[in-house]
């Protein structure tokens, strides 16, 4: 009796779909085997259906940004109206937009809003390169030679409570009221950051990189340069972008006390005269300034470890 050997499904008939690279069993690609009226897609077809689900996907979020930014501002607007705080504690948008045009144009206290930006941006840039230039080397020596460790951890771990604000009298004190003790605040705030984060990095790199690099003959040298410090750098650069927070608050809270031109110093000199638009319009530029350059160390990140978040 002759027995019949079951049929194994064509593509024709439905059967296993093609990853998207169009080896067999590649993982599925959305959007179903075939287009509206039974043709099949092509695998150019299949893949520009993930990048367009991709790229409407990041629209989608980028229009929720916008939306809650939005709400928050009608918000605003509404409680501003129907005068929930008094005008001088709660002014409206407008207001606020008139403060931030003015101090723009005109300046404030002889200042324009120019100006005290960039004497922010580069006190916060320098003492934040800084930081990252010397804490990143010692938390990888740290990491790497217990005596260091030994030295240097009581140090760190003695200043990492003390608030940046405490060292401003003292750095007065000693380097008077110029740039140098501003600098060297966001720099004493931010390198505790740069330094854990780095040691971190270290410490969580897997044996077997070592290991497998210790077989295929890697001298000392190139274990440090091929799998230390690539290993090492998305940590780091997760330190950097927490730091550059930490930069802006030490930056602020020393032109609370020790400056003379600055956002800090215009919040501060707004805030005494109960110019509360101004007061706002400067902690908005504040927040916009360290998210942008959040973003730049993100594009920084994105070239120099692209692996990152892809295995």
């Amino acid at each position: 009796m002759t027995q019949t050997r079951p049929s194994v499904p064509s593509q024709d008939a439905g059967g296993p779909l093609i990853g998207s690279l169009g080896a067999p069993g590649g993982p599925p690609v959305p959007g179903g085997p075939a287009a509206p009226g039974g043709r099949k897609l092509s695998v150019f077809e299949r893949v520009t259906h993930v990048r367009l689900t991709e790229r409407y996907a990041k629209w989608g979020r980028q229009l929720s940004t916008v939306m809650v930014l939005v709400g928050a501002l009608a918000i605003w607007e509404i409680l501003a109206a129907v005068k929930v705080f008094p005008t001088v504690a709660l002014p409206s948008p407008q207001s606020v937009w008139d403060s931030f045009t003015l101090t723009v144009t005109k300046g404030y206290l002889n200042k324009t809003m120019g100006q005290d930006v960039a004497y922010s941006v580069v006190r916060v840039a320098v003492g934040f390169v800084g930081a990252v230039i010397l804490g990143v080397p010692i938390g990888l020596l740290m990491a790497e030679s217990k005596l260091v460790h030994r030295i240097i951890d009581p140090f760190l771990q003695l200043g990492r409570p003390v608030p940046p604000l405490a060292y401003i009298p003292l750095f007065v004190v000693w380097f008077g009221l110029g740039e140098l003790p501003k600098i060297l605040l966001i720099l004493v705030g931010t390198i505790p950051i740069m330094i854990i984060s780095t040691i971190g990095g270290v410490r969580n790199i897997p044996a077997q990189r070592y290991e497998v690099a210790r077989c295929l003959g890697a001298k000392r040298r190139q274990l440090f340069l091929n799998v230390t410090l690539p290993s090492t750098l998305p940590e780091i650069f997760t330190g950097m972008k927490v730091g550059i927070g930490i930069a802006w608050t030490c930056l602020v809270a020393a032109e609370l006390i020790a400056a003379s031109v600055g956002l800090g110093w215009l919040v501060e000199q707004a805030a005494t005269q109960l110019q509360t638009g101004i007061v706002i319009a400067g902690i908005i530029v504040i927040g916009i300034l360290g998210y942008l350059m959040e973003l730049g160390i993100r594009l920084l990140e994105r070239v120099v470890i692209p692996w990152r978040g892809h295995g």
